[in-house]
């Protein structure tokens, strides 16, 4: 068996930015939406920096309109992670984007996003659950009313709360709020952090949030005392390294500090980010990682392993993966 076949957990997802290309062209045209400038002569998703990212992933996401929508952009989303031998999926859901942070409304996209999620888990196998996400260049205003929107519907399927967006906007302790309501409501935690913020950053989100997830954190390596900080408190790196060098944080799969990570005995995972901006598929980031480290099956099977006790779901669900995870 190659290492790309085994089953796979994935826990940094953003469901707009898994959007297949061909399907939000697909949509635009429906809509009459002209959305040129956002594709290459390829028909890929074409932007220049993390900044130009942001915007295109907004304008790509402008044509998801409704329920339905955002349904079939789940089935879209699921066929592909199925294909790749993803076995459980926890992916970023934006109520700015599903609804404008109305809670009415948000449900509504959610019982259409929860439907065909389990129309594909029983067709692929794939289970999914949702973490919602504020943006972090809206601000912390409206930050408190996804976190609204989120403590609303916590529960089996809405398992977390994980900020994104721009990291070189205000601090991570701005969102306290928010993070706290998700906290009380039962929610799990994760911010994005250690990406284009340096170590500081991380500290950030482990000190002023209390997060027990981190979405990428990988400069954290850059700071041996937080190294040892995030080891004391196990807190898990959600890794994406395609996504980390495409946007120039590293020039390599080999120059990419996951490895250094892992033998400092941070407990790291391994996701896409958003797969067709960064040219990459689970199956991808499987094949680069065993070419640039060496690594076998048992090495990705212990990140796997991890990140199944990482994962935001209940313990059946998680027993349930463990188990898909073992008979392989």
């Amino acid at each position: 068996m190659s290492v790309s076949d085994l089953p796979k957990v994935e826990l940094h997802l953003h469901h707009e930015g898994a959007a297949p290309p061909e399907f939000i062209r697909q949509l635009a045209f429906e809509k009459k939406v002209d959305l040129s400038r956002v594709f290459d002569e390829r028909g890929g998703y074409a932007f220049e920096n993390f900044v130009h990212f942001l915007q295109v992933y907004e304008a790509a996401t402008s044509v998801l309109k409704t329920p339905e929508d955002y349904a079939r952009l789940t089935r879209a989303v699921l066929e592909q992670s199925a294909a790749n031998g993803v076995i459980y999926c926890e992916t970023f859901l934006s109520p700015d984007f599903c609804g404008g942070g109305d809670v009415a409304a948000w449900r509504e996209y959610l019982a259409a996003i929860q439907e065909a999620a389990d129309r594909a888990e029983a067709e692929w196998g794939v289970i999914l659950r949702g973490i919602v996400t504020p943006v972090r260049h809206f601000g912390p205003e409206q930050a408190k009313r996804t976190a609204l929107c989120a403590a609303e519907t916590a529960g089996d399927w809405i398992v977390g709360l994980g900020m994104g967006g721009d990291e070189g906007k205000g601090h991570q302790g701005d969102f306290a709020y928010a993070f706290d309501m998700a906290r009380e409501a039962g929610l799990r935690l994760t911010t994005h952090a250690g990406e284009f913020g340096g170590p500081e950053s991380v500290w950030e989100a482990i000190r002023d949030l209390n997060v027990e997830r981190i979405g990428h954190g990988v400069r954290a390596i850059e700071d041996p005392k937080l190294v040892a900080e995030l080891v004391a408190r196990q807190i898990t790196l959600e890794v994406c390294p395609g996504s980390n060098v495409v946007l120039g944080l590293y020039p390599s799969f080999a120059a990419h500090p996951i490895q250094r990570l892992r033998e400092a005995g941070v407990r790291v995972t391994v996701s896409t980010d958003d797969p067709p901006f960064f040219h990459t598929t689970m199956r991808r980031e499987y094949d680069m990682l065993a070419e640039a480290f060496g690594w076998e099956e048992d090495d990705f099977r212990a990140i796997n392993l991890t990140a199944a006790e990482a994962a935001f779901c209940d313990e059946d669900t998680r027993a349930r993966i463990k188990k898909k995870l073992e008979s392989n």
